[in-house]
């Protein structure tokens, strides 16, 4: 097999599996067999256990002498890994998650926006600028329009903050956002680009304060925007 062929082979090992153990096909503490892997994918043993090794660093196999390998509890996996949660998502709207990505967006977002304030640079504030003024032209555009310009925003203010490990948690709430898109349904608004600039301009202004308590508001109207949805799809029998 070529070296393309190989890579296909792994990747396409990873997906499947991945999102089989994600979204409960396959249940933690199942065994998971390489020979039976191997027959099923119609791969090479080298590809399965490649495989294996990459979804181990995500924490959702495990291996123990003796038993081998086997699908690992939920609370080793990498939920916020990249692939983890585009796998949980790639069919289907989790309620839960949003709600635990709203809690979280609220304790990390004003922390963010604070810190922003204080250490933001001329070039960081171009690129608020030009989030901000893109999310003005997606305003009655394709929804796709709307979440790509919210994203930028969102990326450029944790950039901003100077922080490393905040800017990790660009990944979930991409993910965040691109689910609340699909659940909610709502068109970007003028009120809600006006959320956003209010976080900039105290951000501008190096108002820490300020700029904690805009982004609260912002992050607390998405939320609200999401239980209103959910209420609706209750409403109408899911």
């Amino acid at each position: 097999m070529t070296e393309i062929g190989r890579a296909g082979a792994h990747d396409r090992v990873v997906s499947s599996l991945g999102a089989a153990i994600v979204n409960g096909d396959i249940s933690p503490d199942d065994d998971l067999d390489v020979a039976a892997l191997q027959e099923r994918f119609s791969v090479s043993r080298t590809a399965v256990r490649e495989a294996l090794r990459v979804l181990a660093a995500k924490g959702l196999v495990g291996a123990r002498p003796r038993r081998g390998t086997f699908v690992a509890p939920r609370e080793q996996w990498a939920l916020l890994d990249a692939d983890v949660l585009r796998w949980r998502f790639a069919d289907r709207v989790d309620e839960t998650f949003l709600d635990e990505l709203g809690e979280v967006r609220l304790t990390v977002e004003p922390a963010v926006a604070r810190m922003a304030a204080l250490r933001r640079t001329d070039r960081d504030l171009a690129d608020l600028e030009d989030a901000l003024a893109a999310m003005r032209t997606a305003a009655g555009r394709p929804a796709v329009d709307h979440v790509e310009a919210d994203l930028a925003f969102h990326h450029a203010l944790l950039r901003a903050a100077h922080n490393e490990l905040m800017a990790q948690m660009a990944t979930a709430i991409e993910a965040g956002l691109r689910l609340r898109d699909q659940f909610v349904h709502t068109a970007l608004t003028s009120e809600s680009t006006d959320k956003h600039a209010e976080v900039l301009f105290a951000v501008r202004k190096q108002r820490q304060k300020a700029a904690e308590t805009a982004m609260r508001a912002l992050i607390e109207r998405s939320i609200a925007d999401v239980d209103l949805a959910k209420k609706v799809h209750d409403d109408h029998g899911g």
